[in-house]
């Protein structure tokens, strides 16, 4: 798995080359946005962002949440807790969404890192040092940290798409991982627990989060034929008289995740079809290019020792 750490970059030519990446890149693009449309610093939003949250998670001290729609800012389309800058939406309305997320984590609103997702099996280190805009316009699909004295969180943006978060329950090491069918077939999840025992020892908990389910997620025969062999003890591709097959990315990603060592009693699942359930998730599948974006998110946790808490 590639791994990019963002520390070991020069801060002020990141900014400026990815400001330059952004403004000069072809046509192409769905979108346009440049590094300016991006405040520096975000406001302090009153109000209640809607989310949910892992017992699992949350028994071992970490402090997380999977935002769903509900509880923004964005006018519709993109009502109302929308996270992404590049489908249209206004950038204030974003950067107030980004506040009341940062206020239910208990982290700055500029210490929420995402990065720009690509569906490929690529991660970045953080150490919560970096410039949050700049990290954004990084590729990649996983965002990595182990446990420090800054307040920060890795995050991933989803409409359709499976997020995990991931975490060392010992060390207070994290991962937030964005895991699309590409992602799921290249086992970012797997890769992800092995690049996570860098930072030291101690097992492994996660939890995945609400996705486009298996009654909705309707695949071509050759993906089909990419995801079966992935889990063969399961069925994960489901056969439809008369229709194209369906996949159940939930079952392959707990079967990695199982391989990866974790224990089926440590992975917890939130259940939710984005599909299925226009009042309270965002669909891509669903509603298109115009579709806003969910948010989840995770901070990093101290070492467990005699002296902490967790």
């Amino acid at each position: 798995m590639q791994i990019r750490v963002v520390s070991d970059l020069n801060a002020r030519f990141e900014v400026r080359r990815f400001r330059a990446h952004i403004s000069n890149r072809p046509p192409k693009r769905r979108y346009s946005l440049s590094f300016d449309d991006i405040p520096s610093t975000q406001p302090t939003a009153e109000g209640h962002a809607g989310h949910e949250i892992s017992p699992l998670l949350s028994r071992h001290g970490f402090r997380h949440a999977f935002f769903h729609r509900q509880g923004g800012l964005s006018l519709e389309p993109y009502s109302s807790l929308n996270f992404s800058y590049a489908v249209g939406d206004d950038s204030k309305a974003v950067a107030d969404n980004f506040s009341r997320a940062a206020a239910v984590i208990g982290v700055p609103a500029d210490k929420l890192y995402f990065l720009e997702q690509v569906h490929e099996r690529k991660g970045v280190k953080l150490n919560g040092s970096e410039d949050h805009r700049a990290t954004m316009f990084i590729q990649g699909d996983a965002l990595l940290a182990e446990a420090n004295s800054r307040d920060f969180a890795c995050c991933v943006r989803v409409a359709d798409c499976v997020p995990i978060l991931l975490a060392n329950r010992d060390n207070g090491a994290v991962a937030a991982i964005h895991s699309g069918w590409r992602g799921t077939a290249m086992n970012i999840a797997g890769a992800l627990c092995a690049q996570l025992s860098d930072y030291g020892p101690g097992p492994l908990i996660a939890c995945i989060g609400p996705h486009i389910s298996a009654t909705a997620f309707e695949i071509s025969e050759e993906v089909a034929a990419e995801l079966r062999p992935l889990a063969p003890a399961a069925k994960v591709i489901h056969e439809i008289p008369g229709a194209r097959p369906h996949a159940d990315l939930r079952i392959i990603i707990r079967t990695q995740l199982e391989a990866a060592g974790l224990d089926p009693a440590d992975i917890d699942d939130l259940d939710g079809c984005t599909v299925g359930d226009p009042e309270r998730y965002f669909s891509f599948r669903r509603d298109g290019k115009r579709s806003g974006r969910h948010l989840a998110a995770i901070a990093p946790r101290q070492s467990k020792d005699p002296s902490s808490a967790s």
